[in-house]
């Protein structure tokens, strides 16, 4: 695809950061060919190069064929250099990352060999799938389960959640006309907050998420369970999940990256063992990134403010649209450099307590993307701040080369788990093959960022999985 793109005509020019941006692209394009070709499904390190390969990789390149970007660079060439360079270098430190998360303590693979516990008791382990060893820590550690009655308490306030988004936007026709319109119901139900978006965030937060975890339980209670497949009332709940689901969190109403978590969850979900399944997620989402996403923009606004495509190449799409990461990140480094200098944690320390109100909070830092463009004189301040850019505004290059080192070592870890635990054998309530693949589906939005605007899901999909966790083994509040 490289190829392909770097041979149409355009008027860019091709200096340093196009053959930057060339380099970029293939070494993201060969990590994601590993990831579609690996033995294992590697779920969050599979969605990771999916999201460089094509929002840091393939679009910026066609943005660096064409010589046109979504936002304007304001700062000087050098800067695009620098942050091409950085993406790069990002890239690389999250496989380092990746790597090292492959080594294991000379401690733990003596007592592996061994057939025995770290503190050195011998003995055999009831329940070790096949190729696994006891001793192992990731193994000898129980696994979270889903408690069945907390699980029918979260479908309640599901269905009370999803109702209640129904009624104070109008009923379920406004959801399937555009996204213009439900904003403008959230404002007349009066939850804006004088212009603010948390009361809009929390609205939309509990009447779409904890519908998606409801459904993706059920989902995997009925494909790994023959007992729940003969109960009609799993059946049946499960089909009304569907019902509200699609209402709350159809591609129409929603942004196109919620709609994205949405379906890489419900595939992973559906399919927990499924190498050939995957593979086919991660090559689906190239085609969707390609040729859905541009073209899904006319679901944001009303037939009369509709703004039509026309275009004469393939490539012009990705540059008028969503992919402005590489460029964000540029304007993020001028912005440091201008005079601003970096926040030392203060841009991350706003996101973890997004929680606190700005009454109590008078300084509380702004979405990153919002604060640059402020600085641009940008009319839409709605602009995305990569992960890279995240780390970099408070931590500077080392700051951020560490962050995404621990970024991937973190998300190798996690796959490895799941590599374990997402066998046949697995029992239904496995919270961990629950929780991966929203995980990986929400990846894409965690890394565009801005890590703000993404952190009121991420605490109510917390506060809803801790509600179901539990590590009780009892046949009365297991999945079966």
């Amino acid at each position: 695809m490289p190829l392909v793109v770097i041979s149409q005509p355009g008027g860019g020019a091709r200096d340093a950061a196009f053959w930057l941006q060339l380099a970029l692209t293939v070494y993201c394009g060969v990590r994601l060919g590993a990831m579609i070709l690996t033995s294992r499904r590697k779920l969050l390190q599979g969605s990771f190069w999916l999201f460089c390969y094509m929002a840091m990789g393939v679009a910026p390149l066609a943005q660096a064929v064409l010589g046109q970007v979504p936002t304007p660079v304001v700062g000087p060439r050098e800067d695009l250099v620098q942050a091409v360079s950085l993406v790069l270098l990002g890239c690389f430190a999250f496989d380092v990352g990746a790597l090292i998360a492959r080594h294991r303590p000379v401690r733990h693979r003596r007592a592996a060999r061994a057939g025995g516990h770290p503190g050195g008791h011998a003995g055999s382990h009831a329940g070790v799938h096949p190729g696994e060893r006891a001793g192992d820590p990731e193994i000898d550690r129980p696994p979270l389960l889903i408690h069945r009655r907390r699980l029918y308490l979260l479908t309640f306030f599901a269905f009370v959640c999803g109702a209640i988004l129904i009624v104070k936007l109008g009923g379920p026709a406004v959801f399937f006309s555009s996204r213009q319109e439900i904003i403008a119901g959230i404002e007349e139900a009066g939850v804006s907050g004088d212009g603010g978006q948390a009361g809009q965030a929390f609205l939309r937060g509990f009447g779409t998420v904890p519908p998606l975890i409801a459904l993706l339980v059920y989902t995997r209670w009925l494909v790994t369970s023959r007992r729940a497949r003969r109960t009609w009332s799993v059946i049946a709940v499960f089909a009304a999940l569907v019902v509200l689901n699609g209402i709350v969190n159809n591609p129409v109403s929603n942004p196109r990256y919620w709609f994205l978590t949405v379906m890489f969850a419900l595939l992973f979900a559906a399919f927990p063992v499924s190498a050939a399944m995957y593979r086919a997620s991660l090559s689906l989402g190239v085609i969707v990134a390609l040729l859905v996403f541009p073209f899904a923009d006319r679901f944001r606004y009303d037939e009369n403010n509709t703004r039509q495509i026309e275009t004469t190449s393939f490539l012009e799409p990705l540059a008028l649209k969503d992919y402005d990461q590489v460029g964000m990140f540029a304007n993020t480094i001028t912005y440091v450099e201008s005079g601003h200098g970096h926040s030392y944690g203060y841009q991350l320390a706003g996101s973890l307590l997004f929680a606190v109100p700005r009454s109590a909070w008078p300084d509380k830092p702004t979405d990153t993307g919002v604060t640059v463009g402020e600085w641009m004189g940008a009319r839409n301040t709605n602009l995305s701040s990569p992960v890279w850019a995240e780390l970099w505004i408070d931590f500077g290059p080392v700051g951020m080369t560490a962050g995404l080192g621990a970024v991937g070592y973190a998300a190798a870890r996690v796959d490895r788990r799941i590599a374990r635990r997402a066998v046949r054998r697995s029992p239904p309530g496995s919270l961990i093959l629950i929780i991966a693949p929203l995980l990986a589906g929400y990846s894409f939005i965690l890394i565009r960022g801005p890590l703000l605007q993404a952190m009121g899901r991420v605490a109510i999909a917390a506060v809803c999985i801790a509600l179901i966790a539990t590590y009780k083994k009892d046949w009365g509040a297991r999945l079966g």
